[in-house]
């Protein structure tokens, strides 16, 4: 007979055995013998709120003690906008940003003040454009830039933007102008005719391309025939540009610890006026006699007094006086027969 198979419920699984399975693993798939029923559902009940404490004088909301006389803290300024790392476009942009921040700004406020700033500033690059036009005027660059930011100063005062002008377009000719001025009123010590001026700036520029080219300062005739004038025009321009420039008597020259140039100038000599004076009566000298002739020499020529001459000649100072009178006398009378 075949063995009797062990019967189960149909409705209990058989359990499946597995030999290399671990002992924890089996245990934990073994079922509990001890079933716990599910738990009741509950029903949800709404919690009661809970009112919040009332605030003491003193306390915060959260309960904490805070100082009656605590100050309330100062609104911020409003940030200025970044400032663009590009040029052009970006520059207008900002420029437009901060015209709009300062129209609503009341002037000499401390915020005025540091929106105007923001506007110097932004367009400086500007103001050193227009001050690289001159840099063949030999004047330091930084007094320029000085020159024309005060010029740029007063077309932000002016400027407004509802004329649909760009600040840039209405702002250069403000500050060449303010350049001009400078160098109109300051720098220029001689006055120079016009045409004389535009000719030097040629000059100037032919001179600087022909260094250029030749490796050395040109000369006058190559300048001359550079730009198709004669020498004597180029040497006019090189005299006309030298007054733009004023040389100080306390400066020193070639160097330091050189003497400056008043120390090296000599003095006033008296004698140089009259120079002109002994040539033009020194033919009439020659019609006086002699004694009258000496007389004359001792008292101009080696400016002895009177009373020396009288001593040298043996004479009164009463006689040398007389023949003084006498001399001028006969010099007076041939000098008006000659005319």
């Amino acid at each position: 007979m075949p063995p009797q198979q062990e019967l189960r419920p149909p409705h209990e699984p058989r359990a499946e055995v597995h030999p290399q399975e671990p002992r924890q693993a089996r245990q934990e798939s073994r079922p509990e013998s001890r079933q716990e029923s599910p738990p009741e559902p509950r029903q949800d009940r709404p919690e009661p709120q809970r009112e919040a404490p009332e605030a003491r004088p003193g306390t915060g909301a959260d309960g904490r003690d805070v100082p009656e006389d605590t100050p309330e803290a100062p609104e911020e300024p409003a940030a200025l906008p970044a400032r663009p790392q590009g040029r052009g476009a970006d520059t207008r942009a900002l420029t437009q940003v901060l015209f709009g921040q300062l129209k609503g700004l009341e002037p000499g406020t401390s915020e005025h003040h540091r929106v105007r700033g923001a506007l110097i500033e932004a367009n400086l690059p500007l103001v050193r454009y227009a001050a690289a036009r001159f840099r063949s005027r030999n004047e330091p660059m930084e007094d320029v830039v000085q020159v024309g930011t005060i010029g740029l100063i007063n077309a932000i005062d002016r400027f407004d933007p509802e004329r649909g002008v760009q600040f840039p377009t209405f702002a250069m000719p403000t500050v060449v102008g303010e350049i001009k001025r400078y160098f109109r009123d300051n720098v220029r010590t001689v006055h120079v005719p016009r045409r004389l001026h535009e000719l030097w700036v040629q000059v100037n520029a032919a001179t600087e391309d022909l260094t250029t080219l030749h490796g050395r300062t040109p000369t006058t005739p190559e300048i001359a025939e550079r730009l198709r004038i004669s020498e004597d025009e180029v040497l006019s321009c090189i005299e006309a540009g030298r007054s733009y420039h004023a040389t100080s008597l306390e400066a020193a020259q070639e160097g330091d610890g050189m003497p400056g140039l008043l120390d090296r100038l000599g003095y006033e000599d008296p004698e140089l006026a009259g120079v002109e004076h002994r040539d033009l009566v020194r033919h009439l000298l020659v019609q006086l006699p002699e004694r009258e002739q000496r007389i004359l020499l001792l008292r101009y020529y080696n400016n002895l007094t009177q009373s020396q001459i009288s001593a040298e000649l043996g004479v009164s100072q009463m006689h040398v006086s007389r023949l003084l009178a006498r001399s001028f006398a006969r010099l007076r009378s041939a000098n008006r027969i000659e005319a």
